[in-house]
C-alpha cells in the first residue's frame, strides 16, 4: 500500500511540473528549436514570458497567425520562436 501511494503522489508531481512548463533558460537554442519541433508546441514558464511556442502555423488557431519572438536560452540571450497572435495584433504589430 505505501509503495503504491509513493507511485501516485510521484505521478502527481510529475503532472503538475509538465503543465507548468519549461524554462527555456536551461536549454541551448538549438536544443529548444528542436524540442519545438519534436512536440509541435511547448509551454515556456518565466517571469518575463509565459506562453506556447510552436513549431509552425498547423498549430495556430483559427484567425491566428504566427509571430516570432525572442527568448533567453542557455547561450543566446534572444533565440527565436513562434507563437500564435491574434490576425488583428499581427497586422498592428507589422
Amino acid at each position: 500500500m505505501k509503495r503504491l501511494a509513493l507511485v501516485l503522489g510521484a505521478a502527481a508531481i510529475s503532472s503538475v511540473a509538465s503543465a507548468a512548463g519549461i524554462d527555456s533558460r536551461s536549454y541551448t537554442c538549438g536544443d529548444l528549436q528542436s524540442l519545438i519541433a519534436s512536440r509541435g508546441f511547448v509551454f515556456i514558464s518565466q517571469a518575463t514570458f509565459g506562453d506556447f511556442v510552436v513549431a509552425n502555423d498547423y498549430y495556430c488557431q483559427g484567425g491566428n497567425v504566427l509571430q516570432t519572438r525572442s527568448v533567453a536560452t542557455r547561450d543566446n540571450a534572444e533565440c527565436p520562436v513562434n507563437y500564435c497572435v491574434s490576425a488583428e495584433i499581427g497586422r498592428r504589430q507589422n
